[in-house]
This record gives structure tokens, sequence and C-alpha cells, in this order.
């Protein structure tokens, strides 16, 4: 670590800024955010860097100085507690920081960073809560991309969050002496619901939650809460931010088999892992033994999340549990996700609705029970409308025979989407009449969806992602 990172407090120091253009003029706003008493010597001075000067909020605070000719002797180094080179000639900035490394003064230099001792960071800010990021000058460009990431993370309306939890502490503390359970209570206030209504401005309703967890907790019976997280199709940039919020908040997790692997990396690294997955025939936990679990380890304390691929009432079996999470009188949050009909189509290049081909769609299970896909064939099989069936690899001959049977037609397109979202995405398309054999010469394996309809004949055209074609016999 080449840079110590430290939060200093300016109010009243003064710094001095050399130059008056746009850079130097961002790291002004910074300085009197904080509170400094800042001074700009520039040859040319910023319309904002006017503004501010006569501004009721900031002309206490900055003054300007137009200079025609600056000179590294006649600047008043040794009375800045930081200086900021950031004019225009290079060789000028590169005095500034050799004399005020001789002065022993903090010395920032704009673009140049390595010459000075001190980095002005990227900053989020959520007073009191502040983000600063800095990436040791050697790409602003990365730590940009970062800092917007970031931004789109953090609430806006953490302030609110932060002034609620300071005026509990006190209470909390007089009412728990233990500080373990002091540190459940507050890991489960600020991971669940009591955050939801402070961002949505409901402070009573937060204080009405709190008093209930305080009153849990003093009787020992401070039970954790349940997350239900859709984790989409499998791409982890799909995800929701609360979504992602919440997975970083779990202490114990139960996932599906759909669950992809760079999702389950966002995990924390002390996180419980309890796969619970299912494959046809195959079920590793039964699910009532899930619905089971969520109540037990939620009654232990511990946030559970409930992680489960694409989104968790689309076939998903979420309302199950979840019915019994309430039966039970534990709390549960449930985050929609993107669900794979949506997910894979739309990185397969496949609209589900088009004015000109399909004005419906339906999304269907195709799961076989007893070898048969036990459907509405005379329905599905009408014109004009999207079939999307989820699960359908094995009991892909059978469905589309049966729609062949009862009146689609066989030049139907058609297309399989193999591990959509992925890097490993592949989309073989054809139509209700090849598509099973195609299949099989392509050596395709779950997870899969089916689409069926004339919008998949847009697939050649309007595929973007990771595109590589497949069949179209």
């Amino acid at each position: 670590m080449e840079y110590f990172p430290l939060f200093l407090k300016l109010a009243g120091r003064s710094c001095l800024v050399i130059g008056g253009g746009n850079i130097a003029s961002r790291k002004v706003s910074w300085l009197l955010k904080s509170g400094a008493q800042v001074h700009v010597i520039s040859p040319e001075i910023s319309s904002a860097l006017n503004e501010w000067s006569v501004s009721p909020e900031y002309s206490d605070q900055l003054s300007l100085e137009l200079c025609s000719n600056v000179a590294v002797a006649r600047l008043p180094l040794e009375k800045q507690f930081l200086v900021v080179a950031a004019s225009s000639d290079r060789q000028l900035n590169q005095q500034i920081a050799e004399q005020c490394q001789t002065l022993d003064v903090h010395c920032n230099v704009a673009s140049r960073t390595s010459l000075g001792d001190t980095i002005l960071p990227s900053i989020i800010d959520r007073s009191p809560v502040v983000l600063a990021l800095h990436s040791g000058a050697r790409s602003p460009t990365v730590t940009r991309y970062l800092k917007r990431q970031l931004e789109a993370f953090v609430p806006r309306k953490l302030s609110a969050l932060v002034s609620w939890a300071e005026h509990w502490r006190k209470t909390v503390k007089q009412r728990l002496p233990s500080e373990v359970v002091r540190q459940r209570l507050w890991d489960r206030v600020l991971s669940g619901m009591v955050a939801e209504h402070l961002y949505d401005g409901q402070a009573v309703s937060a204080d009405t939650i709190m008093e209930q967890h305080l009153e849990e907790a003093e009787s020992g019976q401070l039970w954790g809460e349940v997350f239900l997280v859709g984790a989409g199709p499998g791409d982890p940039e799909l995800l929701t931010l609360k979504a992602l919020r919440l997975i970083q908040q779990a202490d114990v997790v139960l996932y599906d088999r759909l669950v992809s692997d760079p999702i389950l990396a966002l995990l924390p690294s002390d996180c419980e892992r309890i796969y619970v997955g299912k494959r046809q025939a195959d079920h590793a936990v039964p699910q009532v033994e899930i619905n089971q679990r969520l109540v037990d380890l939620a009654k232990e304390g511990r946030n559970v999340l409930r992680l489960k691929g694409g989104d968790p009432f689309i076939f998903g079996r979420g309302g199950e549990e979840i019915e019994l999470l309430a039966d039970s009188g534990v709390s549960f949050q449930v985050v929609p996700g993107i669900t794979a009909a949506s997910g894979c189509a739309s990185y397969a290049g496949i609209p589900l609705t088009h004015r000109d081909h399909s004005q419906s769609v339906r999304f269907i299970t195709g799961h076989l029970k007893s070898n048969q896909v036990n459907l509405e064939w005379p329905e599905l099989a009408a014109p004009n409308q999207t079939l999307v069936f989820y699960m359908g690899l094995s009991g892909l001959n059978e469905i589309c025979r049966s729609l062949i049977e009862y009146g689609r037609n066989e030049q139907t397109p058609a297309a399989i989407i193999e591990k959509g979202t992925t890097p490993q995405q592949r989309v073989i398309t054809g139509t209700l009449a090849t598509l099973p054999a195609l299949v099989v010469s392509k050596n395709v394996s779950a997870p899969t969806l089916l689409i069926v309809g004339e919008v998949v004949q847009l697939q050649i055209q309007l595929a973007w992602f990771n595109y590589t074609p497949e069949g179209l016999a």
C-alpha cells in the first residue's frame, strides 16, 4: 500500500490552489465543502470559481487572485496546510511540488499525483458517511468507473439511517448489556425493514419496528430474518441493487443448482453455504425440509439468504417457502429477480413479443410427470403467441410433437438457449420439426430454455451477446 488513506479535518485550515481551470475547480469544490479556507492563484479563473467567490455559502472561504505570471518564489507555500498544483504549466507544477517537499507542506499535483505526497481521491458524499477512492494515480479511468458503480449501490438517503442509529445508540446500550446481543440487533436492524422504512422517510414505522426488536432481544428471542432473493439467470450484473445488498449481509445461504458461481462469489467469506439444489428425479433436499430449515435457522438469530435462480415466484416455489415463514412468525423480505424467460431471451436476441409476430407470451414448465408433458395443447398451439418452456430439455421431443399434432405449423421457428446470459451461452435455432434432432447433435445440456414462436426468426439479426450461430435448419 503506497498511500495510507486518512481523513483530515480541514475546517478553517489554509489551502492554496494554483490554477483556475476545470480541474482546479473540481478540487476547490471539495475543499470548500470540507470547510477549508481556499486561496486560488491563476492567470485565468473559471466561471464556477467566480460564482463561488461571491455566493453567500462560500464567499467567506474562497478568495481569488488573478496573476498573469505565477512564480514559485512569490507563492506563500510555507503558510499552507495543503497546496494543490493544478495549473496548465507542468514545469510549474513540478517546481511547486519540489518546494513543498522542502518546506514539509502537503502537496497534491493534478494529473501527476506521484510528484506530490497527497492524493485528493474521488469522493462519494453521503455525509456524515464519506467514501473515498484512489488508484495511486495509476488509473483514474478505473477509479471513475468504480465510483459510478458504488454511487449506484450506496443508498442516497444513507444519512437518515446514520442519524436514526445515533438517536437509538444510547438506548440500545442501556437496555442490552451484552455486546454480542447488541451487535446481533444492529445487524438485524440495518439489513432489514427498518432501513427500508427510513429510506422511504417513514421514521415512525422504523421506531416501532426497533422497539419490537429490542423487546425480542431483551427476552432472548431475537430471531433473524429470511431474504428470499432471485439471482436471475446467471450473469451477476443482472442482480438488482437490493439483491446484492442482502446477499452481502447473509450469515447463511441456501442456494439452488441454477445459481451461478460468479453470484456465489459475492457472498461474505464467512457465510455458511448449504446446497439444496434439485435436478429431475434428484432432489438434494426435499422441499418440505428446505422450508423448515429456513424457519429453524432464522430462529437461531441468523440472517438467512434463500438464493434462487431466476425469480422466486416463477416456477421457483418461493410462495411455498414464505407461507411457512409467515405461519411461524419469521420476518422475511422477497426480492424479485430477472426470470430466465426474460434474461435468456434478451441475451439471445429473441424479443418475446413483437407487433408483427407475437401479441402474447406464455411461461410454461416443461418438467415431465409420468413421462408426459400434461398441458393444454390446443391453447398452446394457437398462432401469434410466444411459448417459453422452462426446464424443457428432457421433454423437447414430446413438446414439439404435441404442438404439431394440435395444429402448430411444423415450420414454426424454435430455439433452445443453453446456459443463457453466461459466457458459455449457446443458442440452437431450428423449427418444431428439426429442433429435437439438432439438440441431440449439438450435445446440449441443462440448464436450458425453449422458446417457440415466429419471434425466433429475428435471432440472427438481433443477437448481440457471445453470438455463435447454431442450427437454423
